[in-house]
Parts: C-alpha cells; structure tokens; sequence
C-alpha cells in the first residue's frame, strides 16, 4: 500500500510530497522501469525518509536505484542528495556540472543558504547537510542519455532560474522533470481554467532571457505534460509556457524603473503582489487575496531579490 504522501502518475512515475514548508508545495519523483529505480530531485534531509518509504512501498529495496538526479542545487530540490546517497549503495549522483562541486562539498551551499535565511530556519528546514564522495557523481552535459531499467531519459542545460540548472526529458510520457525552469504552480490555484503558473527567480542568478530561452527550448520538443517540483504534473503547456514569457517580461519591465530607487525592495515586492492578484483574478481564483498573498509570500520576497540581484548585475 502506497503511502498518502505518494501520488502514482502513471507510466511509473510517482510524485513525492516532501513536506517542505507545506503540503502540495515540494515534490520528489520516483521513477521505475523494469525493476531499477531514479530520484529525481530529492527535497531536504527531512524528506529522505518519505523518499526510502515510497521506494519500500513498491517492493524495492535501496540496492535498485540507478541515479538520483537533482535538477539544480538550491537546497528545497538538492538538500537531501548526501542523506539520500548513504542509503542508496549502487545509486550515482548525476548533476550539472556547475553544481557538482557543491553537492561534493556543500559547505559553500550551505553558507549561501545561511545568508538568505538565518540559522534558526536552516535547521528547521534543512538540516545539516551531507557530502557525496566524488567517486559516485557524474556531471551531466548537454543532450546527455542515460538509461533507466533500458528506458531512455534526456538531459539539457536550462539556464535562467539558475547557471546550474538541468532538465530532463522523458519521451514515455512526452514530459519534462522542469525544477524550477517552467515555473511554480500551486494547487491552491487551480481553477476550471487549469493551473495556473508563475515564474520564479533566485538571489544569485536570475537571467530573464535565459530563462525564456530555455522555456522556447522545451517546448521545440512538443511535451504533453510537465513534472513540476512546485507542484507535481501539469498539463495544457502551451497556454502555460504563454504566460511564463508574459509574466517574465512583466518582470523586466518592472524591475528597470526601479534600478536605483532606495526603495526598491519594498516596491518591487508590491508591484509583484499587485501583478500575482491580477493574474489570479482573471485566472478565476475564489480565494480570498489575503490567502492568494499569504500562499506567496516566499515566492514574492525571493523574486524580488532575483529580480534586485539582475539590476545590479546589469549596472556593473
């Protein structure tokens, strides 16, 4: 029996609820073929045990995982990789290049961590984090395969969330892993319309036109579905890559007039808050817009930071 926190999505990929900050917000995948098994993006330390129960619940031990493949190394996706990797002996670690060192030695990731959020919240919601030994990680590249139980999985370089970030293709499903690449889309948000999707940035690398670059990339290969991180499988594709580019350079636009306003935080936090209510009411959304903020309140403060980070990157 498949635990509550376990959701089968057909074709033997199962969503992982990690339970990071709340319920339906961080996702784990669980693929299986032909009896071996891959992680794909892990969540936090805090999540490993969920991810060990969800394996046991299909009748697999730790020795069937071939890979676990986070999609980047910000912590909510990766933070978990070391703890995970101890239980999983015949396991490689497969990860961008760019991130690879980190997850190696995630001292400097943990420091970066540390700096955006304080001591008290890296404890609670990550915990220490662990290394992986450098003999059991493969830097992926771009266009890379690797086979799974004989089921072949794609990997290319999706820059603009981050420079160390990869996603991945599953041509079963016609589906892209996405990370962080295609954006969150909370449940809450659902509507008769669909789900609905918003981009999201990072306080260190944020490049808007990388990230509608890798947006157009994905969609040349016609997918059917999306495997979000925030949250879980997506569909209508189309419509939802649409209003990423729009919502993007509703960002840009922004962001500019702001370059060198002493109050620029607060007021891109505001314009941000303004946009996502709007969205939402033509979305359909009944929830009250207090509740509408409130479900985004982490997504606005660090989208105002990466948005922040890219205007001064751009004046030096």
């Amino acid at each position: 029996m498949q635990p509550d926190f376990v959701e089968d999505l057909g074709n033997g990929i199962y969503a992982i609820d990690t339970a990071f900050q709340r319920d339906h917000f961080d996702a784990a995948y669980l693929m299986v073929e032909n009896g071996r098994a891959a992680f794909i993006d892990t969540g936090t330390n805090h999540a490993v045990p969920r991810l060990l129960a969800a394996l046991a619940s299909l009748g697999l031990g730790v020795e069937a995982v071939d890979w676990v493949i986070p999609t980047h190394v910000h912590l909510d996706h990766a933070g978990g990789v070391g703890l995970l990797m101890q239980s999983l002996p015949n396991a490689r670690l497969l990860v961008h290049p760019r991130g690879a060192r980190h997850l190696i030695d995630p001292k400097a990731l943990y420091l970066g961590a540390l700096a955006v959020y304080g001591e008290e919240e890296m404890q609670r919601s990550y915990g220490q984090l662990r290394g992986v030994p450098a003999e059991r990680v493969d830097e992926s590249f771009d266009g890379q395969t690797v086979s799974l139980g004989g089921r072949e999985l794609l990997l290319i370089d999706t820059p603009g969330h981050a420079r160390h970030h990869h996603c991945i293709w599953d041509a079963r499903t016609r589906g892209w892993f996405t990370g962080d690449t295609f954006g969150l889309s909370y449940r809450e948000f659902d509507t008769a319309a669909g789900p609905w999707v918003l981009p999201t940035s990072t306080p260190v690398q944020f490049e808007p036109q990388a990230l509608k670059a890798s947006i157009t990339r994905m969609m040349s290969y016609g997918p059917w579905q999306m495997f979000l991180t925030h949250y879980s499988r997506v569909g209508d594709v189309g419509r939802l890559a649409a209003s990423l580019h729009a919502q993007i350079d509703a960002m840009v636009a922004l962001a500019l007039p702001l370059k060198a306003d002493p109050e620029r935080h607060e007021k891109l936090k505001l314009g941000l808050s303004e946009h996502y209510l709007e969205e939402l009411r033509r979305h359909g959304c009944a929830l009250l817009p207090e509740r509408q903020l409130e479900l985004l309140a982490m997504d606005i403060e660090l989208n105002a930071q990466g948005l922040a980070v890219w205007l001064d990157k751009r004046a030096t």
